[in-house]
């Protein structure tokens, strides 16, 4: 009877042994958990920065570049990335101090200072020129009514500061100023507001002293600043170039929308200011 006690005592032994060793983990057969995804922090997405507007040397670097193009025949492909940007460009005025008096015809695209009578005021003048039936214009097609110009006096000159250069005193005659070669076009539409257009009025500004003081010129002169769009002639360039012939300098215009007109001191205030015409 104690034997078979025993015998039983060590198959139930066994059993449980048995059981144990089933019920425990067999980690070489178990499948390995699925892969979790790594979360990685979410990329913030950065603003493209808007163009900034284009300055007196990208429209006088362009203006070359067209000028060049125009002279040895190539004719550039598809649209100007130029079109459809903004500028805001200065022209530096006076750099010579004020005339004697403004011309009786001043109708030209060109800035000027002059003394009044009696030189106690001076007089700053820029009466667009009429180039609708100008060579540059006739026959581009654009549909416009009207074109008035302003030159970019001093192309060569691509800072907005006056030439450091001066006459000089020993020659007997004042050397002759270089013809205009660089100009904006300010175009006009059928549609487009009457507001807008000078018609051939000046934008004009007195700059006058304290008091009874005379008007005091600034030896830096002044900073003339044009603001507007670049619309483009139809096929898509910016400027148009025409030349008297092979020996002659290119001259190039860039069609525009013209939103502000300014007059600004030597340090960038702006005394007298134009919008819309």
């Amino acid at each position: 009877m104690s034997n078979s006690v025993v015998i039983l005592g060590r198959t139930l032994a066994a059993v449980a042994l048995g059981l144990m060793v089933s019920g425990c983990p067999r980690n070489a057969e178990e499948p390995a958990p699925p892969a979790q995804p790594i979360e990685t922090p979410a990329t913030a997405q950065i603003p493209t920065p808007a163009a900034t507007a284009l300055t007196r040397a990208n429209l006088l670097d362009a203006a070359r570049r067209a000028g060049s193009d125009y002279a040895s025949g190539t004719a550039p492909e598809g649209v100007d990335a130029l079109v459809g940007r903004t500028f805001s460009i200065v022209n530096p005025v006076g750099c010579s101090g004020p005339a004697a008096g403004l011309p009786a015809e001043a109708a030209d695209g060109l800035a000027r200072v002059a003394w009044n009578g009696d030189r106690t005021v001076i007089q700053f003048s820029l009466t667009p020129g009429n180039w609708t039936d100008s060579a540059l214009i006739t026959g581009a097609n654009g549909n416009w009514e009207e074109v008035e110009g302003i030159w970019l006096t001093r192309p060569w000159l691509e800072t907005e500061a006056c030439p450091v250069v001066r006459s000089d005193p020993l020659q007997s005659a004042a050397a002759a100023p270089t013809g205009q070669t660089v100009g904006l076009a300010i175009v006009h539409s059928q549609e487009g507001s009457r507001l807008d257009r000078r018609n051939g009025r000046a934008y004009a500004h007195a700059l006058r002293g304290d008091n009874e003081a005379p008007a005091q010129w600034p030896s830096e002169g002044l900073r003339l600043r044009l603001e507007g769009r670049v619309v483009g002639f139809p096929g898509g360039q910016a400027f148009r170039c025409r030349a008297a012939g092979p020996d002659a300098a290119p001259v190039c215009v860039a069609a525009v929308q013209l939103d502000r007109v300014a007059l600004e001191s030597p340090s960038g205030e702006a005394l007298s200011e134009w919008r819309g015409g």
